[in-house]
């Protein structure tokens, strides 16, 4: 099984976001792991406060942004997995028909965890060479006595190694689950079919409407992406503006450049796969006379309520860590200001994203109109 250079420049949105997770995680657990040197010569008692809410903000920054993270690269493995086994799913029945087993041909899928070593590679190197300066950023009130910057090979492990592993082994037992297809049908590349019940249709219903809903039902880890992609445009910019207030502007900037990179990664591969999952779609579409701005609208419009969705999902969630953060996390640390919902990041960030995403949209359209007409001749 040959990945060709397309195939493999799809797998940079796993690398990005494998980046981002152990990038951060690289920062927080580096730290939790040097700072406890410095526990006992920690004398006030401020700076004990201080001590145990960057313990306790190290760990919820972990397993909230870390996990986050981690589950979307999964659920983004899986997605380009099925995508693969999809689109070469005749070179793929041909091998089975010459009598390559299903686990044969799966153990290839191996190489689809090299995109999240190179991420972790990349992130824990960025990370790394970051924590100087991020450790004088936590000290920057000196409640702290210094603390130096150590390497610890288990962490490196534990960041860089075993996720490629973990995401290797993912990826082959799932090609290995999606290759229990008929021969004839990975060779017609036919979608696996499931039985699905179907609600009684309206007879009012019309057909681009209808179509719409069968493009959003047929790619559903699209929508969750979409979703994810607006999710992490709102979340970071708006919790970008509270930093500045609550930490130091290097801390806005890290967020604000974490969460643009992770929400418009996400949303061109999305946007692509969209388009070119439908590309034959819009073809016909276009044979029998919609206009262009019909297809765009029957392809890509029912993603924006799912992007509304997503970025008010990222709205509420900034707000309640901010919030669990300066209540309860550092609720000793009279350094630390109130919080309250930021009303104006909200707008700025609203109005960012409007302008952002319907011009990702109208990119999208032009390369719809773009659809050869021939592409309806093409029968598998």
């Amino acid at each position: 099984m040959v990945i060709g250079g397309k195939d493999a420049a799809k797998l940079f949105g796993i690398a990005i976001i494998a980046c981002c997770a152990v990038f951060v995680c690289t920062l927080f657990l580096n730290y939790q792991l040097d700072i406890v040197t410095i526990k006992d010569a920690v004398a006030t008692e401020a700076g004990m406060a201080v001590y145990t809410a960057q313990v306790s903000m190290g760990k919820v920054t972990c397993a909230v942004t870390g996990g986050c993270l981690a589950a979307t690269a999964i659920v983004m493995l899986l997605f380009y997995v099925k995508n693969y086994i999809d689109t070469h799913g005749a070179n793929l029945g041909l091998l089975k028909a010459l009598g390559y087993a299903n686990g044969t041909l799966a153990k290839h899928f191996w190489v689809f965890g090299l995109s999240v070593f190179v991420g972790c590679m990349v992130g824990y190197g960025t990370g790394f060479a970051y924590l100087p300066r991020f450790y004088q950023l936590q000290n920057a009130e000196g409640y702290l006595p210094a603390v130096s910057v150590r390497f610890h090979p288990l962490l490196t492990c534990l960041l860089v190694l075993v996720p490629a592993a973990f995401y290797s082994l993912t990826a082959v037992l799932y090609a290995a689950h999606r290759l229990k297809r008929p021969v004839l049908d990975l060779l017609k590349e036919r979608p696996q079919e499931r039985t699905r019940r179907h609600g009684k249709e309206r007879p009012d219903a019309s057909f681009l409407g209808e179509l719409r809903k069968n493009v959003l039902r047929s790619k559903k880890s699209v929508v969750f992406f979409v979703a994810f992609s607006a999710f992490c445009f709102s979340a970071m910019t708006q919790m970008s503006f509270s930093m500045k207030k609550l930490a130091s502007d290097t801390f806005a900037w890290m967020i604000i450049t974490i969460g643009l990179i992770l929400a418009f990664t996400t949303l061109l591969l999305s946007l692509s796969a969209v388009v070119h999952a439908n590309a034959k779609t819009v073809a016909m579409l276009r044979v029998f006379g919609y206009s262009q701005a019909e297809c765009r609208r029957a392809v890509l419009g029912g993603y924006r309520p799912v992007s509304y969705v997503g970025f008010a999902l990222g709205t509420l969630y900034q707000y309640l860590l901010l919030k669990l953060m300066v209540t309860i996390v550092f609720a000793e640390v009279d350094a630390i200001p109130n919080y309250s919902f930021d009303f104006t990041a909200f707008v700025i960030s609203l109005a960012a994203f409007l302008v952002s995403y319907e011009a990702m949209l109208f990119y999208y359209g032009e390369r719809i109109k773009k659809t050869p007409l021939k592409s309806v001749m093409q029968e598998n």
